[in-house]
């Protein structure tokens, strides 16, 4: 499962997503937004993407996490728009049958997910600033 929402994530289904009696791990990563970036206080993360890139470089990722490691389900959900503080913007899930190998292609996913999908990020900080952040979002405003 790919997929982008600007709905709250719900965690628990996504984990059941990947759920199977083949499985003997699942290793999740759930990235919330926090209360404080560059020493500022921040109310909330707004995301955007462009979204048939985005689905499409997700579904790339998911395959070659797939050829990498022996893994049996995947899931990567981003949420678009408006994340509170306290609030899921992406989850990613996979279960295998050994926890290395859920462990291995989790951190691949996220970390690649982070470098090279086009979603970009605001932050929008207490003192009423808005301010773009991460290498993606460099790579939107070049």
């Amino acid at each position: 499962m790919v997929s982008l929402t600007l709905n709250p994530i719900d965690i628990r289904s996504v984990v059941d997503g990947v759920t199977a009696p083949e499985s003997g791990g699942i290793d999740v990563f759930v990235g919330t937004t926090r209360n404080h970036a560059g020493g500022r206080s921040v109310n909330l993360l707004e995301y955007e993407a462009y979204e048939p890139m985005a689905i499409a470089m997700m579904e790339r990722l998911e395959a070659e996490a797939r050829r990498r490691w022996t893994v049996n389900r995947i899931a990567i959900v981003h949420r678009l728009g408006k994340v509170p503080v306290g609030e899921a913007s992406v989850v990613i899930a996979v279960s295998s049958a050994h926890r290395n190998e859920a462990f291995e292609a989790c951190r691949f996913l996220i970390d690649t997910l982070k470098k090279e999908v086009p979603i970009w990020k605001r932050e929008h900080f207490t003192n009423g600033t808005v301010e773009w952040s991460g290498v993606a979002a460099e790579a939107k405003h070049e």
